[in-house]
């Protein structure tokens, strides 16, 4: 087992880590900006580690400094969280050749399924289904004009190696193409840095759920269940649960198997997710593997009763993956991500908390960084609390949240709870009847 570990993020997911690392013995070293100077995370770590000024750019995603800090402190691992540096293959090649473990999947298989086309037609060969689309990425309008019109409109362009909900146009016919088409290129290249994009079919009314897996360093990869993230706003999660609504047991078992034998193909370790994309046929269809931990993971964990984290550090040790079994979802969990966002707008609001009281009782977790008196920075993510609930069926933990996010108080900034309070009422969400096209109503 690692004697230290460098946690290599901020906010709530670097608690998260380091309160697994305590409870197994390790010691932690943060890392933090000068703007994250009196952040918890520094508080309740071992030894903290400046790395450089606010902008995350010069400091959580600078790599020299990182990597400096790790040597400083002599730590054996570091474990990246979300974001960040959690999925840059460079960073774990450089891990490696500095003789510190990275607490995540091998930098080859980083780089393989980031770069998204690579990930279609590396999944597509494993076994799982895809939507029709361009076999890797499209270069000519002419190229794209040839396939939108094989699959049929319409379609959706992607950046190649986007992200978080980055790079994504919706084309309805052959007129928009040829103007979406340059402008997705250049948008790709300012948010990436690459211009390369691809092309599916987009699918209409779709629900958003995908797989938990983990895998050992001996060749095993399981399930841990599946998670509906459908409910979104901009691409981005907005609420989590487990288990899907329409998901059977016979489904559940098919894809989950499908799942843990194409990550078996490609060499899979520690925590990843994969993401499908369902239509209104119960017909799934890859979209993209997530190598790093997930924010919305407490629902998984809450369900299966495993601490994720926990046994990403330990596999990344040399431990072997000790389920004789998968995991059978044990009641129902539902998350709300707490955005520091107006709950009508969606806009940023940054700036300093002037009260803070959690919700709490039996079933409910709260993850967070914030508290009274503390400032949301500007530079950041606007998290700044997940709340998840665990009841024994969906109905119960649709009350359970609800009152919870009634007792949920933040006070001095905008949050998104007002929003989620809505969203748990309406009639659709409580009946399970939704679609990605959900949060429209909302926010037209």
């Amino acid at each position: 087992m690692f004697k230290k570990i460098l946690v290599a993020n901020r906010g709530e997911i670097a608690l998260r880590v380091i309160y697994a690392c305590k409870e197994l013995g390790i010691k932690t070293v943060a890392i933090f900006s000068e703007a994250d100077r009196n952040s918890l995370h520094v508080r309740f770590a071992d030894e903290a580690v400046c790395v450089g000024p606010a902008k995350s750019s010069e400091s959580y995603l600078k790599i020299p400094s990182v990597i400096s800090a790790a040597e400083i402190t002599n730590v054996d691992a570091i474990h990246p969280g979300y974001g960040f540096l959690s999925e840059n293959a460079y960073f774990a090649e450089v891990c490696e050749a500095c003789h510190i473990k990275f607490i995540g999947p091998s930098p080859n298989v980083i780089r393989l399924m980031g770069d998204k086309a690579s990930a279609l037609a590396a999944m597509s060969k494993a076994g799982l289904p895809v939507l029709p689309g361009s076999e890797g990425i499209v270069e000519s309008l002419e190229r794209a004009t040839e396939i939108a019109h094989a699959i049929g409109y319409p379609v959706i362009l992607k950046a190649s190696a986007g992200g978080g909900g980055r790079g994504i146009r919706i084309v309805r016919t052959r007129e928009e193409l040829a103007t979406s088409f340059p402008t997705a290129r250049h948008e790709a290249q300012i948010a990436f840095g690459v211009p390369d994009v691809y092309i599916e079919k987009y699918i209409e009314n779709p629900r958003h759920i995908e797989f938990q897996v983990m895998g050992d360093n001996y060749g095993r990869v399981i399930h841990f269940g599946e998670r509906e993230c459908t409910i979104q706003r901009r691409h981005q999660k907005l609420l989590e649960e487990s288990p899907s609504v329409v998901m059977s047991e016979d489904r559940r078992d098919k894809m989950g198997r499908l799942v843990e034998e194409a990550l078996t193909n490609i060499g899979y370790s520690n925590a990843g997710t994969v993401e499908f994309l369902v239509d209104e046929n119960m017909k799934f269809y890859f979209m993209e593997v997530n190598t790093r931990i997930q924010v919305e993971h407490p629902v998984t964990e809450m369900v299966t009763g495993t601490d994720l984290v926990k046994l990403q550090i330990m596999i990344a040790s040399g431990a072997k993956l000790h389920f004789e079994d998968h995991l059978k979802p044990r009641g129902h969990s539902i998350e709300c991500r707490i955005n520091a966002e107006d709950p009508d707008t969606l806009v940023p609001s940054p700036g300093k908390i002037t009260s803070f009281n959690v919700p709490g009782g039996i079933g409910i977790r709260v993850e967070t960084a914030a508290h009274s008196e503390c400032t949301v920075s500007p530079y950041y993510d606007s998290l700044i609390a997940k709340v998840a609930v665990h009841a024994n069926s969906r109905p119960e933990a649709v009350k359970k949240m609800e009152r919870a996010l009634e007792t949920f108080v933040i006070e001095g900034i905008k949050t998104t709870i007002p929003l989620q309070q809505r969203i748990v009422r309406d009639p659709d969400f409580v009946a399970g009847t939704f679609s990605t096209k959900f949060m429209d109503r909302y926010l037209a």
